[in-house]
């Protein structure tokens, strides 16, 4: 399943976001999952008794993972005779889950951290091979498709960083990586934006990130469930390429099968002597080469700027695009 929250582009303004299914694999269309729930309800009443799916309307995925119900719960909702599927053109996106308890962004990809380290003129610590390791960000600016950022203030560099984002759904406490992907529901597109400027300053007393990170997290267009990826499973990760653009020029490429450490390490690390909750956000680091720290030279030769536009893309994950303005006033 693709999963998305929307609503009609021209909308009220305070109208909710709505939780809608992808029909068919290119997200053209989608399917309102309450109407579908009352189109099923109305030509079987017995299912509102039988399944807890079917007792309450179906409004967001967060309220969705709050009631108990797996993700893949969903599925029983698709191939309702529902009302005519609402056409993508004519959508306004959200992000996936609107708002998760937890958001840890992790550090899995070795030639990102080779990078990173060697612009120190140090090698990788030996410590970051054994242990996945991640920091906590702020799950109080998350934005979506299309919403815009802005460098926070003091900072004049501003970045993207290129990520896959995994969305937990079940209660986990000291799972071990075997089993860890069984926890998680699916996976989105996730743009960790940073100010380099606020962040290097910060690192040199070796606490954080935190106002070089906390200030926005890109995450979308919509949550692709793990059977939509199966087939492409290779190594750590799945088969299939990420890419960054700014205006139009592509500036990082990677594959998301590169990772040194796959999800279940990670959720494996996160729920050591801890519970990970239903909506809990996990996020893979950055791939080689996607930043601008890592290629700004090569093509750009500078940080964002207000008037760009990042675009960020994973197969079958879809596009995140979002535009970069000025810090609005105070």
């Amino acid at each position: 399943m693709k999963l998305a929250h929307v609503r009609e582009r021209h909308a009220p303004a305070g109208t909710g976001w709505r939780l809608a299914a992808a029909l068919g694999p290119d997200g053209s269309r989608w399917l309102d999952l309450e109407d579908a729930r009352r189109s099923l309800i109305a030509g079987d009443p017995g299912r509102a008794h039988n399944s807890s799916l079917f007792r309450q309307p179906i409004t967001t995925l967060d309220a969705h993972l709050a009631s108990g119900l797996r993700i893949d719960a969903l599925a029983d909702l698709l191939g309702a005779d529902a009302d005519e599927p609402m056409d993508a053109s004519d959508l306004e996106f959200g992000p996936p889950i609107l708002q998760p308890p937890t958001f840890r962004d992790f550090y899995a990809f070795e030639q990102h951290v080779g990078t990173m380290w060697k612009r120190r003129e140090m090698e990788i610590p030996e410590a970051w091979y054994r242990l996945p390791i991640f920091y906590f960000s702020n799950v109080s600016e998350i934005r979506g498709p299309g919403d815009p950022v802005w460098a926070p203030r003091g900072s004049t560099e501003l970045d993207y960083e290129l990520e896959v984002a995994a969305l937990v759904d079940t209660p986990v406490r000291d799972v071990d990586a075997a089993r860890g992907e069984e926890a998680i529901g699916g996976y989105m597109i996730l743009n960790d934006w940073s100010a380099r400027d606020l962040q290097r300053e910060e690192t040199t007393v070796r606490l954080g990130p935190a106002k070089g990170k906390d200030f926005a997290s890109s995450i979308g267009p919509w949550l692709v469930t793990p059977d939509e990826l199966a087939d492409v499973r290779r190594d750590k990760g799945y088969d299939l390429a990420m890419t960054a653009a700014v205006n139009g020029t592509e500036l990082s490429r990677g594959t998301w099968s590169s990772a040194h450490f796959s999800f279940g390490e990670m959720v494996e690390r996160a729920s050591a002597d801890v519970r990970l909750r239903p909506g809990d956000l996990l996020g893979s680091g950055t791939v080689g080469t996607g930043c601008l720290l890592e290629v700004r030279d090569e093509i750009l030769k500078r940080y964002l700027e207000p008037g760009d536009t990042v675009s960020l893309t994973i197969e079958r994950l879809g596009e995140l695009t979002a535009p970069v303005v000025e810090r609005p006033g105070r």
